[in-house]
């Protein structure tokens, strides 16, 4: 091979990495928000929808004309540790009331190339009028407007409304608010990642609650995995059913170690595990961290990938962009050093200390409940990262905690400035979404 057939390969592995780390971390990639990215994905996107479709079983379509990338991840075990969140107040994360609304708006826009906030909001207040499951939605008050710019403002950063005049905001001091909006029906389509269909699952409303989870794992069971009985012994549908367990296995351990922060051993089940100790899952792990231009970190516990170019790190850990943050990383010396696990009020007591050692920090947490809140909102960073585990009534350090060593706090802090403190010992990586 020549010298310049060499670089064009080299030059493709490498872009190919890096789109790769880049899908995972904004599944999401509209040309509007990041044209470099964008262009990367659509001139790599043949050996990407490959990489994807072999290593996690996640499928990539990539829309030139209409200017968007979506990779559509299915998570191995869905919970409520990444939620969709608000561009206001702080990025708190979207309550039940938000989902709903999110829900419903979505359906009334599949219709409407062109609306108005006002023309949207009034069809939404008929749609949850007509269904006696859901509370209606009342735009004269205030707090049901704010939930409804939440989630417009939602559909804005997913390039499914595009404001053509007016601004969103707006309409949270008023009802008369004028804002006009371009949707984008084809794209608001490819937003639900599940593989099957919610309305294929319709059951009576009172049904839901205690069948949540029944239902929840039917919307993401994919057919690609079974099918074949058992007792079957005809040789071929043995075969086809050991190339379905084995493309399971494959799956499962390759999505959550390229989507999650840390992969333990003791989270895999047993053939999951026996699957990645062995010579040919190896090879194949490997291969997969290597392509996509990952550090792969194998210890006695786990694996963890590292993104030297942080493409793929989309929340951080340390951080100190907040509060809980910051906590977070000082709740982690009490929690390691003791290895038995905090319970609830010394967790407490850990907070109440970090508010008397910082007095000028943490204002919204100066209450006579705030170290109780500041402990809990720390603590819940610690477990979605999986630095931290719920161990009946403590919460304990997982081994991927030990990376992080607190060198240097200075203080007390003399005004409202947040502590600063200085870490050892970790790479910096976050939670791959």
């Amino acid at each position: 091979m020549s010298t310049l057939a060499n670089q064009l390969a080299s030059a493709e592995r490498e872009e190919v990495a890096r789109a790769i780390r880049l899908l995972l971390a904004r599944p999401l990639l509209t040309e509007a928000a990041d044209p470099t990215g964008f262009d990367l994905v659509r001139r790599r996107r043949d050996p990407l929808a490959r990489w994807f479709d072999y290593t996690c079983g996640w499928n990539l379509v990539v829309e030139p004309r209409r200017g968007y990338a979506r990779l559509t991840k299915v998570r191995v075990n869905p919970d409520g540790s990444r939620p969709a969140r608000r561009a206001r107040s702080g990025r708190a994360p979207f309550d039940r009331r938000r989902y709903v609304l999110l829900c419903v708006t979505a359906a009334e826009l599949l219709s409407m190339p062109m609306t108005t906030i006002g023309m949207l909001a009034d069809r939404v207040v008929q749609a949850m009028a007509a269904d006696r499951a859901l509370a209606g939605f009342d735009p004269v008050r205030r707090p049901e407007r704010m939930a409804f710019v939440d989630v417009l403002k939602l559909l804005e950063s997913y390039d499914v409304l595009r404001v053509v005049d007016g601004t969103t905001e707006t309409y949270v001091d008023s009802v008369e608010a004028k804002v006009l909006y371009r949707v984008d029906n084809t794209l608001l389509m490819r937003l639900p990642a599940a593989p099957v269909g919610a309305s294929r699952l319709a059951v009576p409303p009172e049904e839901v609650p205690a069948r949540f989870e029944e239902l929840l794992a039917d919307l993401v069971r994919e057919r690609r995995y079974g099918g074949a009985s058992a007792d079957d012994t005809h040789a071929e549908t043995a075969a086809t059913t050991d190339a379905q367990r084995n493309l399971r296995l494959r799956h499962s351990v390759l999505r959550r170690l390229f989507d999650d922060p840390v992969l333990y051993r003791t989270d895999l089940a047993d053939d999951e595990l026996a699957y990645v100790t062995s010579l040919t899952g190896r090879q194949i792990l490997r291969r997969s961290v290597e392509q996509a231009g990952f550090l792969l970190e194998e210890r006695a516990e786990g694996f963890l990938l590292v993104d030297p170019d942080a493409i793929a790190t989309d929340v951080r850990f340390p951080d100190d962009t907040s509060t809980a943050r910051v906590a977070a990383l000082l709740l982690l010396a009490p929690l390691c050093a003791t290895p038995a696990g905090l319970l609830p009020e010394q967790l407490a007591e850990a907070g109440a200390e970090l508010l008397r050692r910082f007095p000028g920090w943490a204002k919204a947490y100066q209450s006579e409940e705030g170290p109780a809140r500041l402990a809990d909102d720390a603590v819940r960073i610690l477990l979605d990262v999986g630095l931290a585990a719920r161990a009946r009534d403590r919460v304990v350090a997982r081994p991927a905690a030990y990376r992080y060593r607190l060198t240097e706090t200075t203080g007390p802090a003399p005004k409202n400035d947040p502590p600063a403190v200085t870490t050892a010992g970790s790479a910096g990586e976050g939670d791959k979404q």
